[in-house]
């Protein structure tokens, strides 16, 4: 057994650190895009913008995201993932920065673009770092950690928005995380531990085997179904409750953070399940509930629907730990990042691009319950996917 080996098969714990520190830069790193979530009732209005057009922005980080996240190998095959995660804060940091101070509608697309692209960096070399230090015994546990970030930035991003509205516009906001993302950068290159090899160039040969692999496309169904009941379902969840349900701005975005800190436990749980009973029979259950809860999302009338508010990020959450395990075991060890760089673009395209636009649609039709019901109806008929997930054996465990 090689030094390697030897530091991955060590107790969970002896890797916590390294762990943690991976997460607060995830933390940032999501935040920087969610933020536009809860700010979208000021940005809408003060751009003047339909339901539609406010979806479509999203669409854009989604789509800088995917290219990012497809290309990253380019970028890992070469500086090594150290490095990639380094550029992905301080490009973050610019392309928040940029949006803040430019003025035309065309300018801020392409700075959500570029904000997309930037954030895209980090996940492949994220989750190689993070798969690299742990023996996959302990994966659900380290990916369930790691996924605190996006948890966090659930329940930080609508309350930071409602504390800084009074004192600053939008845009100071996006400044404010933008500096934020720069100096978490320096700090990142100076006492950053961990990830200083690099990540397989791009090639014919690993893409054929990823795509060539069933199950590949299968975790590209439920990765979409998973981002659909956390993201795409959170970024469009402010404007349902304050154009359609009737809710004051304030008490929406107070809703939603405080709707995701249940996550913070449930994720753990998730995490526990998968090393338990397996990611496939998890991720059946996760997604299967998950569509059942967004369709409560719809159904349920008046003051009710804050029940749903609550119950339905609870579920959604706890995709992720079991997601990202089954993505790392669904093939050969060293085309991991290949595989995440994959299924994860295409996963985001459906639920943080697609799914907020046909939401939108809807509004501007008149019914964004009808939106949010149809992509509850189709996350619940993906469930039955997960059983016919087919993994590969694991060296490393």
């Amino acid at each position: 057994m090689n030094r390697a080996q030897k530091k991955r098969e060590a107790g969970f714990g002896n890797h916590l650190g390294a762990i943690l520190y991976l997460v607060f830069i995830f933390l940032l790193n999501f935040t920087a895009r969610v933020v536009i979530a809860p700010l979208m009732p000021v940005i809408e209005e003060n751009l003047g913008l339909s339901h539609s057009q406010a979806g479509s922005l999203f669409l854009l980080v989604t789509a800088g995201y995917v290219l990012a996240v497809t290309g990253s190998g380019l970028v890992s095959s070469r500086l090594n993932h150290r490095r990639t995660i380094f550029v992905s804060a301080l490009a973050v940091g610019l392309a928040l920065l940029f949006i803040s101070l430019v003025q035309g509608l065309w300018g801020i697309r392409a700075g959500l673009l570029g904000l997309g692209m930037a954030a895209g960096l980090y996940l492949p070399s994220g989750i190689a770092v993070l798969t690299s230090l742990v023996s996959s015994s302990h994966w659900g546990k380290a990916m369930a950690v790691h996924e605190l970030a996006p948890n966090l930035s659930f329940v930080l991003a609508p309350l930071l928005a409602e504390a800084f509205l009074p004192f600053m516009s939008w845009r100071g906001v996006l400044a404010f995380f933008g500096f934020l993302s720069l100096i978490l950068g320096l700090v990142f290159a100076r006492f950053g531990r961990g990830g200083k090899f690099k990540g397989e160039s791009p090639n014919p040969k690993a893409y054929k085997a990823v795509l060539d692999n069933p199950s590949f496309w299968i975790m590209v169904a439920l990765f979409g179904a998973g981002i659909t009941c956390s993201l795409g379902i959170y970024s469009m969840l402010p404007l349902y409750l304050t154009a359609e349900r009737g809710f004051d701005r304030g008490l929406a975005n107070t809703l939603v953070g405080l709707s995701r800190l249940s996550g913070v436990v449930t994720t753990f749980l998730a995490g526990w399940a998968t090393d338990r009973i397996g990611p496939q029979r998890t991720l059946a259950f996760v997604v299967l509930m998950s569509g059942l809860l967004t369709v409560l999302l719809a159904v349920l009338p008046g003051r009710w629907i804050v029940l749903a508010v609550f119950l339905q990020p609870m579920m959604a959450v706890c995709f992720f730990p079991a997601g990202f395990a089954a993505l790392s075991r669904i093939g050969r060890p060293e085309v991991t990042s290949i595989a995440v760089s994959v299924i994860v673009p295409l996963g985001f395209l459906l639920g943080g691009g697609a799914a907020p636009i046909l939401i939108g649609l809807m509004g501007d039709a008149g019914s964004f319950t009808l939106g949010i019901g149809m992509v509850g109806i189709l996350v619940f008929a993906g469930s039955f996917l997960a059983r016919h997930l087919r993994f590969s054996v694991d060296t490393r465990s």
